[in-house]
């Protein structure tokens, strides 16, 4: 029977649960010859239709549902290759509606055991729309799996971030892996703070010799060796790039040059950066501005922003922020004004939280307190912690006593968990000779269980971060 007339994009995009064929209009029986010839020309039509949808699907992923939505109605009956792309669409979209829909439908005709493309789409669906239990559940009704419905499980388990031993059980029971495999398990490594285990996974990941890293991989272990602060793996990871041929795109220049950065080699972040080429890009310059903001090299900041804005590259929101910073830490206190005006006018960017913490800190270490307090009553949200932090240490340095204590009672309330808070209230009683209001502080402080965290330091020797807590013998 043809499909409707009707075009697809006027129809439902509800999937029908059951679908009536029409029937035909009652006619002589034809002699048995011509009912097997018409049975299998019905069959073949039906598949060309199904067929012939797959392909509009194809070229039309993001109309997939609505496309398979009037495959049903025309009568048709969906083959695999329809399945897997209107699940593909439900997973883009995050219709768990949707998804479950097909699921039943396939399931009806025996689709999601026997087809284990249809199997592994539908793992991947469930699984991206944060229905894990559900995607476990077909996964484990299938036993011929591909590397896709492995993948995709995987990243379920990683995208939900609860069960970390789910996550490292089900990875070590697969039985092949592959980069995306690695990768998704070094990213969910750095993403939870787990850094060493980052590192100690891409040395197995090497061991093993399943698959080569590429760039993702790449990204993932700087970034984790950057938080580390483990120069002499960073050194050896950048030399492995090297080695290896491997291309030094945007994502991974921007990560060795944070990485050079917090380690304090502000030379090997400014090589990468000058060899980056073409390739550059905003974050590119973001990361290397930033980079000289956090190793005081303020000027340099500044004449890279100039650099940029020369080149008629357009700043944003981050750009700002590392050229605000750079301003405060080194005391330029008319080009932090200057830029801060320029942010809006020229750029018509809206100043944010941080941004204004930029100028409250520009202020505050400059000893124009009057210029912060103006700035906090300006802005049209209310100062945070990292805000009131910056003005209370102002304060206790240029010894301006009643203002810190205001901004310390401010900073209390803001952050009550906040050790830093108490400590830097209490020393600004103590340097006003109140040993009143050091001891309320103190005892506010133990009253709530707020502990004073011990500082600490690292050492790396042979590749091993060693971390010491001070007054640990």
């Amino acid at each position: 029977m043809p499909p409707p007339t009707v075009p697809f994009f006027l129809t439902s995009t509800t999937l029908a649960t059951t679908t009536k064929k029409p029937q035909p209009q009652a006619q002589p029986p034809p002699p048995p010859c011509d009912a097997e010839a018409q049975a299998s020309a019905s069959t073949s039509h039906a598949s060309a239709a199904s067929a012939s949808y797959a392909a509009r699907m194809r070229l039309n992923p993001h109309l997939a549902l609505p496309l398979f939505d009037h495959l049903l109605r025309s009568g048709a009956d969906p083959d695999p290759a329809a399945y897997a792309l209107a699940l593909a669409c439900c997973a883009r979209g995050r219709d768990r509606a949707a998804a479950a829909q097909l699921h039943a439908h396939a399931a009806k005709r025996g689709i999601v055991a026997s087809h284990r493309r249809v199997r592994g789409r539908l793992v991947h669906a469930y699984a991206v729309c944060g229905m894990l239990p559900h995607a476990r559940r077909v996964f484990d009704g299938g036993t011929d799996n591909d590397m896709f419905a492995w993948n995709c499980l995987l990243r379920g388990y990683a995208q939900e971030g609860g069960d970390a031993d789910a996550l490292r059980d089900f990875f070590a029971r697969m039985p092949f892996r592959d980069s995306i495999s690695w990768n998704t398990v070094l990213s969910w490594c750095v993403a939870n703070g787990e850094y060493d285990e980052a590192i100690a996974v891409f040395r197995e990941m090497l061991a093993s010799q399943e698959c080569q890293p590429d760039r993702v991989t790449l990204v993932s272990v700087v970034s984790a060796i950057a938080y580390l602060g483990a120069l002499a793996l960073g050194l050896w990871a950048h030399a492995y790039v090297i080695r290896k041929g491997v291309e030094v795109e945007e994502k991974l220049s921007s990560a060795l040059i944070n990485m050079y950065s917090k380690c304090g080699f502000i030379e090997g972040a400014v090589y990468v950066f000058e060899n980056a080429g073409e390739k550059m890009s905003l974050d590119t310059w973001n990361a290397m501005l930033a980079g000289f903001t956090a190793n005081g090299c303020s000027a340099r900041a500044l004449e890279l922003f100039t650099r940029m804005e020369s080149k008629g590259l357009v700043p944003n929101k981050i750009t700002f922020n590392s050229v605000l910073n750079a301003c405060s830490h080194g005391g330029f206190v008319q080009e932090g004004i200057r830029h801060f005006k320029r942010m809006f006018k020229v750029y018509g960017i809206e100043p944010d939280i941080a941004h204004y913490g930029c100028m409250v800190d520009l202020f505050s270490r400059a000893g124009m307190f009057e210029k912060a307090e103006e700035i906090i009553q300006i802005m049209p949200m209310e100062p945070d912690a990292s805000m009131l932090k910056a003005l209370l240490a102002a304060c206790r340095t240029h010894k301006n006593l009643e203002l810190g204590k205001k901004a310390g009672h401010r900073l209390i309330e803001a952050a009550p968990n906040d050790h830093a808070g108490y400590v830097l209230l209490s020393n600004i009683y103590a340097l006003d000779g109140n040993w009143g209001g050091v001891h309320k502080v103190r005892k506010l402080m133990l009253d709530r269980g707020v502990l004073k965290i011990p500082g600490s330091s690292s050492v790396e020797l042979n590749g091993v971060i060693h971390e010491f807590i001070s007054g640990d013998k």
